[in-house]
Order: C-alpha cells, then sequence, then structure tokens
C-alpha cells in the first residue's frame, strides 16, 4: 500500500512541474507576440511573476503546519493552481474579444487583466505547494526506513527534471501551431491549455491516493519561532538600550529571559548561514534569464538544426538536459579527482566557483548578442521614421526628399530611408502618379522552408516558390503587365527588407553549459552546506531562506530592467556579469572567515547540560541538607554543656 501511496505523489509531482515548466517556457513570447510588450516590459512581468512564485512557499509552509495541514494544504492550493492555469489558457484566446474578426483583440485589456490574475493564482499555488509535496512524501516513511525513504527522494527529484524536459519540449511545438475560430494565429490557448489540464490530472491523481496516505497532524511552523524569538530579542534588548545594563556575548542572548537556550543556540547557527546568503540573490538574477532574455534572444537566431527546426523557447531544454548529466559527472568524476590532487574544494569555494561561471555565461552571451547586432536591421529611433520608397515605371527615377541628397532609383527597385521626424507640417505635399494605379496586399506570416505562391484572374494562373529563413521580411512587387505563364514569367521581384537570421541558435550552447555548470556547483552545493551547518529542526527555516535569495535575484532583473534602460543589450549582459564578479569577491571573503560547525555537537553540549541540571541540583540540595543537620547538632551540643 505504501509503495502505491508514494506512487500517487510521485505522478502527482511530475505533473504538477510539467504544468509550470511548461507554461513558464512559452511565457516571455506571449507577453512579447500576443501582447505586443516590448523586452523589458515582458521581461519584468515574467520576472515579478517567478519572484512571486518564489516568495508564496514560506506562506504555504506556515499554513501546512500551524493550521490545515499538509495534505490539505496541497489539496486547496492545487485547485486554486488548477484554476489560474486554466485563466491564463482563456486570456490567450484570440477570439474572446475579436468581434470584427480580424485576428487581434479589440480589447486586449480584458487579456491581460486575465493573464495577470491567471499568473497571480499559478504563483500562489505553485508556491504554496512547492515545500508540502517533498515533505508530505517523507511522511509516509518509518523513521528506520532511510534507505527507501532516499530512494523516494531521488525518484522525486528525477520526475521534476524529467516533467521539465518533457514540458520546455513541447509547449513550443504546441506554441508553434496555428488555431483559432475565425483566423488562425499562434496556438498560446493550445500552450497554455495542455499545462491546464496536467495540473487537473495531477490534482485527481493526488486525491485519487488519499485513502493511502499517513497524513501528520500540524505540529506548528517552527519559523514562527524562529521569529517571535527574533523579535523579542531585538525588542528586549533596545528596552535595555541604557548603558548601566550589562552587555551580553551575543545580540541573541537578550531572548533567553523568555526562550530555552538551546533554541537561541540553533538560531544563531541559522543566522551565521543566512548572513553568507546575502550575496546570493545576485546569482540568480542571471540564472532566471535564461527563461527571459535569452529566450528573447533566440529569437532573433537561426534555430534550423538540419532537418530539425528548433523553437525559440526550446532552447530552454538544454539546461535540464545538462542537469541530468553534469550532476553524476561533478559527483563522481570531477570532485573526487580534485580530492585526489590534495586541494581542499570546500563547498563554500565551490559556491564561488558556480557564481564566477554564471558571470562567464553571460560575457558569452553578449559576445553571441554582439555577433546578432550586426546581422541586425538599423530600426528607427524615437524621434526617427522609416520610409520605403518603390519604383514601379519601367524607368530610373530621381528622388528628392529634403533635407536629403537626390538619389536615383532604378526600375522595380526599393529603398530604405530613416528620415527625421518634421515638428511642422510640410509646405507642399509629394505624390507620385504611377503609385495612384497600385495596391497592397496585407502582411502574412509564414513557416520557415520553401513555399509555393498561385497568382490567378479567375481563369489562368500561375505559381513561384522563394525560400524564407527565421525572422526575415519580404516584400513581392507584381507588375500590370504580369503575364501568367510558367513560373509567372519570372517577373516577381522579391525585396528583402529584413534579412534572416544567420547567427545560429547552437552558439547559446556554451553559454548554456556555463549557466547550468554552475548551477550544480552553486545550487547543489549551497543546499548540501546549508542543510550541514544548521540544526535538524531548522531546515524548514534556511530552506525558506534560500527561496527568498530567489525572489530577491528576480525582484533585480524587474528593476534593472526598467531602470537601466541600456541601448545595447550586450551592454546589460555586461553589467550583470560584472556585478556578479563583484558579489563574487564580496562572498569568497565573507566564505574565508566564516568557521564551520557541527549542529549536532553543539546541540548535544547543551543537552548534556540539560541533563545535568538535574543531577547538580539534586547534590546541592543532598549537601544543604546535611550542613543543616551538623548546624541543629552542634546547638543542640551547646544547650547540653550549659
Amino acid at each position: 500500500i505504501k509503495s502505491v501511496s508514494i506512487f500517487f505523489i510521485v505522478v502527482n509531482e511530475f505533473c504538477e512541474r510539467f504544468s509550470y515548466y511548461g507554461m513558464r517556457a512559452v511565457l516571455v513570447l506571449y507577453f512579447r507576440f500576443f501582447f505586443r510588450w516590448d523586452d523589458d516590459l515582458a521581461t519584468s512581468i515574467y520576472h515579478a511573476f517567478v519572484a512571486l512564485c518564489y516568495l508564496t512557499p514560506i506562506l504555504g509552509a506556515i499554513v501546512a503546519d500551524s493550521w490545515l495541514g499538509k495534505f490539505k494544504t496541497i489539496i486547496y492550493l492545487s485547485i486554486v493552481y488548477a484554476i489560474g492555469q486554466i485563466v491564463m489558457a482563456v486570456s490567450a484566446i484570440n477570439d474572446l474579444t475579436d468581434a470584427d474578426r480580424d485576428g487581434t483583440p479589440d480589447n486586449m485589456s480584458v487579456h491581460v487583466g486575465l493573464a495577470m490574475l491567471g499568473l497571480f493564482l499559478i504563483a500562489l499555488g505553485t508556491g504554496g505547494i512547492k515545500p508540502c509535496v517533498s515533505a508530505f512524501g517523507g511522511d509516509q516513511f518509518d523513521d528506520h526506513q532511510t534507505r527507501q525513504r532516499s530512494t523516494f527522494f531521488s525518484v522525486f527529484y528525477l520526475c521534476i527534471n524529467g516533467g521539465s524536459l518533457l514540458s520546455t519540449l513541447i509547449t513550443p511545438i504546441l506554441r508553434g501551431q496555428e488555431c483559432g475560430i475565425h483566423t488562425q494565429q499562434k496556438c498560446y490557448p493550445l500552450a497554455f491549455g495542455v499545462p491546464a489540464a496536467l495540473m487537473v490530472v495531477s490534482l485527481i491523481v493526488f486525491i485519487a491516493g488519499s485513502g493511502m496516505y499517513i497524513k501528520a497532524k500540524p505540529k506548528g511552523n517552527i519559523m514562527m519561532d524562529v521569529c517571535n524569538c527574533i523579535g523579542f530579542a531585538i525588542n528586549n534588548r533596545f528596552r535595555h538600550r541604557s548603558s548601566k545594563y550589562p552587555k551580553r556575548e551575543h545580540w541573541l542572548d537578550w531572548a533567553d529571559e523568555k526562550y530555552d537556550k538551546l533554541l537561541i543556540a540553533q538560531i544563531k547557527m541559522v543566522c551565521r548561514v543566512l548572513f553568507l546568503y546575502i550575496p546570493l540573490p545576485m546569482f540568480w538574477t542571471l540564472f532566471d534569464q535564461k527563461g527571459s532574455r535569452w529566450t528573447l534572444q533566440a529569437t532573433t537566431m537561426d534555430g534550423t538544426f538540419g532537418s530539425l527546426v528548433l523553437q525559440p523557447d526550446q532552447m530552454q531544454t538544454v539546461n535540464p538536459i545538462l542537469i541530468l548529466t553534469l550532476v553524476p559527472i561533478m559527483d563522481r568524476v570531477v570532485y573526487p579527482l580534485i580530492k585526489k590532487c590534495g586541494f581542499n574544494f570546500t563547498p563554500l569555494k565551490r559556491m564561488t566557483v558556480g557564481m564566477f561561471l554564471a558571470a562567464m555565461a553571460f560575457v558569452s552571451a553578449a559576445l553571441v548578442q554582439i555577433q546578432i547586432d550586426e546581422t541586425l536591421p538599423v530600426f528607427p529611433s524615437a524621434s526617427e521614421s522609416q520610409l520605403k520608397i518603390v519604383n514601379m515605371a519601367s524607368g530610373q527615377m530621381n528622388i528628392t526628399i529634403p533635407p536629403q541628397q537626390p538619389f536615383a532609383l532604378g526600375s522595380e527597385q526599393v529603398q530604405h530611408i530613416l528620415c527625421s521626424l518634421m515638428k511642422n507640417k510640410p509646405s507642399q505635399s509629394f505624390s507620385n502618379s504611377f503609385l495612384s494605379h497600385c495596391c497592397h496586399s496585407s502582411a502574412c506570416m509564414l513557416e520557415l522552408g520553401v513555399r509555393i505562391f498561385t497568382i490567378t484572374n479567375g481563369i489562368q494562373s500561375c505559381s513561384f516558390s522563394r525560400k524564407f529563413g527565421f525572422g526575415g521580411a519580404y516584400t513581392f512587387l507584381i507588375p500590370s503587365t504580369l503575364l501568367l505563364t510558367e513560373n509567372c514569367g519570372n517577373a516577381i521581384v522579391e525585396v528583402e527588407d529584413i534579412k534572416p537570421n544567420t547567427v545560429h541558435m547552437a552558439l547559446q550552447i556554451p553559454q548554456y553549459f556555463l549557466i547550468t555548470a554552475g548551477e550544480v556547483v552553486f545550487s547543489v552545493t549551497g543546499l548540501e552546506f546549508s542543510y550541514s551547518q544548521a540544526p535538524s529542526n531548522m531546515k524548514a527555516v534556511l530552506q525558506a531562506g534560500w527561496l527568498f535569495t530567489v525572489a530577491v535575484g528576480n525582484f533585480i532583473v524587474l528593476i534593472v530592467a526598467e531602470l537601466a534602460k541600456l541601448p545595447q543589450q550586450w551592454a546589460e549582459y555586461v553589467l550583470f556579469a560584472s556585478l556578479l564578479v563583484a558579489v563574487c569577491i564580496i562572498f569568497s571573503i565573507m566564505a574565508y572567515f566564516y568557521t564551520y560547525v557541527d549542529p549536532a555537537e553543539i546541540e548535544a553540549q547543551f543537552t548534556r547540560k540539560d541533563e545535568m541540571e538535574p543531577e547538580e541540583k539534586e547534590k546541592n540540595t543532598i549537601e544543604l541538607e546535611e550542613k543543616d543537620f551538623k548546624q541543629d547538632q552542634k546547638e543542640k551540643l551547646g544547650k547540653t554543656k550549659m
């Protein structure tokens, strides 16, 4: 029965992680291309959502441990989670407000409002159940079943990475499909709908195993005890700030009037680790941009790998693939080899190396961005406008656009010009007689590869084909003298307005390798170090602190994206890399002065003191009784002599 109940929990986690990472994989592109937000706003909202996802676990842990219990917390918040995913899928339906059926929503604020509501519910749900599911799985084992519990956690984290890997492969493919009731658009409803369905499946699977679970009752949350103790110590110290009160060895010692000395000693150990957490958010500032800035970078690159065409948001799959590869390599090969070489590669040194690797990943991203910028067209600035001049006449024309110099434009040629915007209306208008006889068709989006076009007058037709690349923009000029013969008489003139992407997505692999290697060295080691330096009953406090650093890191991205406003993207990458290198140096200095401790030994010292105290009291009482007895005997003897 126990193995079956564990099966339900593992399947639940797989479906939930598929749901979360699948939705998150396409989120920044949804902001960018459905809402038409610019890169900075799309990045800011994305990281605000991620930050909220890492703040709510603290709330979920408190609710589970102090009020509802883990089982009910998972059920209730999973319902909230599923509703949020469904609302998110509904927000992406074009036809919801497209009354004129032109393919563009008539009221974008409705879609934005639904999306923000959905993201809030998802953040509340995924964050709230994050600390509960793994702990609930651990509750299913007895204390002596350490091997089985270890196996469960291995399978559990394998499901997390498996769900992440599959979802980041599948949902971008679903997004790339075209769907719609009246007009065909990129299928964001399907890309969000499948994760929503998986979340509903996750909830159903978890409820199905209800009768088999061991459901521990809430016993109170240690984080509340820690916060209350720290609050009392600060308040008590403030009330006794006068110099007439003797100083105490540590500021937390001001809580010993109310709280147990063992609890105070445990909080001291936790505070020493939390102090080292102060520089850590900068690592997450860089790491989580692989889902925002790096995905947007991939949209300007060529994703053709032979016959395989990779979507920009699918590049994120490199991260879970490398994690599954690098974790055993580090544990079985790299770390033992370093140890054999006689180098003391302590956990804090590993974390420093991880931060440096993440900084180098952004240097690599900056170099790739410089290559991309060289291939991009020159877009008009805020004070400029772009003008396209098309000569459909049979001969050359001389064009004059004051204040620019005149230039010649041949027959069936196109010229793009950047013009400064005029504050006043021109004294005369410009027109060409042949333009009045021209018309143009609406722009359309095409899939990558060779496409065949057919032109017909209702009786005759001709066809011609062209090959299209990622990110290209083209204009086809069809002369009025067109003959509907084979290949349209080779009379169709193709104008390449924007060149297709030529920088290959494979160039992103080095930066993904560096950031993932940094994650393995930094994140895995950081959690291992934190757990080894904290008392057994304070693991939840450290987990909350660790997740809080992730949230703060995402807030930093939000602030920089909105305030820095650097004109070049590569400069922003260099800025982040420089900041992390500076933080890395500060962290290495802090790590140098850190002294490793054994929490179990410190706790044992207090336990021995507590055990000795009753014996000391009993010994002192016996000695006092003997002293009183001797005094009584002396007094009696003195009275007899008198």
